[in-house]
């Protein structure tokens, strides 16, 4: 059984920044192939979903970002889920809008929420859905990723919310390496975005 948790602050004054996305995805796949609705459970919402024939469980930490690792883990504790089982979705600075990798294990890279599932979880040996949202021209990265997505990434989002959930579902049916090969070579989504809020 995976774990597949989306990372973002609770809320609706936060809903639909940047830092969210994670959120976003993991609402479409619980639409698409959730067996309940979200309750809350482990200090997050949490729904039972099926790929195909292999049953997941669908995590948003409701601790904000920074605690996030809290919540990942009393749900791995629960279902005895391997962190190599755990699929974390987040946004990611370092990716231009609209690029969607795989990646598994390694550092932080200034993310808070992948910072406390690290230490909470027994380390970085889980797996990624790295969500691009590029960085601002200008001002913090804090700041950025708390603002809304300008309106021209809007228009483009279902499409990157799409290719993040065939990830997430590709590394649950198929592995990670082929799911790596599979989206990794990607083309990222072309945004007439400058970046502002």
């Amino acid at each position: 059984m995976f774990l597949v948790c989306g990372l973002g602050n609770p809320g609706p004054k936060y809903q639909k920044t940047r830092h969210n996305v994670g959120f976003m995805v993991v609402d479409q796949l619980a639409e698409r192939y959730g067996r309940e609705p979200f309750r809350e459970k482990f200090q997050g919402l949490f729904a039972k979903a099926a790929f195909e024939r292999e049953e997941c469980g669908l995590l948003k930490p409701q601790t904000f970002m920074n605690l996030s690792g809290q919540s990942a883990q009393k749900a791995l504790a629960f279902f005895k889920i391997e962190p190599a089982q755990l699929i974390v979705l987040h946004d990611e600075l370092d990716l231009p809008f609209g690029t969607v990798r795989v990646k598994l294990g390694g550092g932080a890279a200034g993310h808070n929420g992948i910072k406390s599932i690290t230490q909470c979880c027994g380390g970085p040996g889980f797996i990624r859905v790295r969500i691009g949202i590029g960085r601002p021209r200008s001002g913090s990265g804090e700041h950025y990723v708390l603002s809304d997505f300008s309106r021209e990434e809007c228009a483009e989002l279902p499409d990157v919310v799409e290719s993040a959930s065939l990830a997430a579902r590709d590394i649950v049916l198929r592995g990670v390496q082929a799911a790596m090969n599979a989206h990794n070579q990607q083309k990222p989504q072309t945004s007439k975005s400058d970046g502002a809020a």
